[in-house]
């Protein structure tokens, strides 16, 4: 009941406040997780706030990382991001009827660092001069796992296993640029956001292969054929592959990807 609340709220901060305290309260046993009821939102879902004004991919312009306001456009949209991915992974909880324990509390933990992140980065937004919702942004995750609501496995391949498996290769580069425009306190939370997302897409593909395991499919066989039916992004490099191997992905799904490696 708690993940569908929180994933509800519209305010930011106290949705990512009031995730932090819930994660923070399983870890040490005050808060138990309940594994069985089917869930029936009463609310909008998930809670937005009025700003950022949600517009095309295609039309999110790209700013200069030289000008302070061009860095804030970035931080903002990695803001974003993170605020996405809370939603994310609770939905993945709330969602989804009938899984393990260890299911509800791995994306329990997500919820839980995604919501640190995202406050790390709206804190240093403010360091900036702006606050979340200064910048128009898009709504590409969010619209992938309302395409994946209704399959479990769907949802693990097409959420964690590729648009947030796109971070592992954007990051780096990402922080590269914010260092060399004399932003190192983006840099180091950055640091932290690609550390835990490693786990996180980690956790993607152990539910993925189990659910696959379950139901007899060959896990790349069948991750072609999601792509296709659910109109997945397109995978293009460069690629990290380092991080995308300690996050689970095996050698025969590495050597498939498209050329171009970091």
């Amino acid at each position: 009941m708690l993940a569908l609340h929180w994933v509800g709220v519209s305010d930011p901060a106290c949705k990512a406040g009031g995730v932090i305290a819930m994660a923070d309260a399983w870890r040490t046993q005050t808060l138990q997780l309940d594994t069985l009821p089917d869930l029936f939102p009463q609310q909008a879902i998930p809670g937005r706030p009025a700003v950022p004004k949600l517009i095309s991919p295609k039309f999110v312009k790209h700013r200069s990382m030289c000008t302070v306001e061009g860095r804030a456009a970035m931080i903002h949209a990695l803001t974003h991001i993170e605020f996405n991915a809370i939603n994310l992974a609770l939905d993945a909880v709330w969602r989804f009827a009938g899984m393990p324990a260890d299911y509800y509390a791995d994306w329990l933990q997500v919820a839980g660092e995604e919501a640190l992140h995202f406050s790390l980065l709206s804190a240093h937004l403010q360091t900036l001069g702006y606050r979340y919702g200064d910048f128009p942004a898009h709504n590409s995750m969010w619209e992938m796992a309302d395409k994946t609501k209704d399959d479990i496995l769907a949802r693990m391949a097409l959420v964690p296993r590729t648009l947030e498996a796109r971070g592992l290769d954007a990051t780096p580069l990402t922080r590269a640029k914010l260092a060399q425009a004399g932003d190192q306190a983006a840099a180091e939370i950055l640091d932290i956001i690609l550390r835990d997302e490693i786990g996180h897409v980690a956790i993607g593909n152990r539910w993925y292969n189990m659910l696959c395991d379950i139901r007899g499919l060959d896990p790349i066989l069948n991750y072609a054929e999601l792509t296709l039916q659910y109109k997945a992004p397109v995978l293009r490099g460069p690629f990290n592959l380092e991080a995308r191997r300690a996050a689970g992905f095996s050698e025969r799904e590495l050597s498939a990807l498209p050329c171009g490696k970091l």
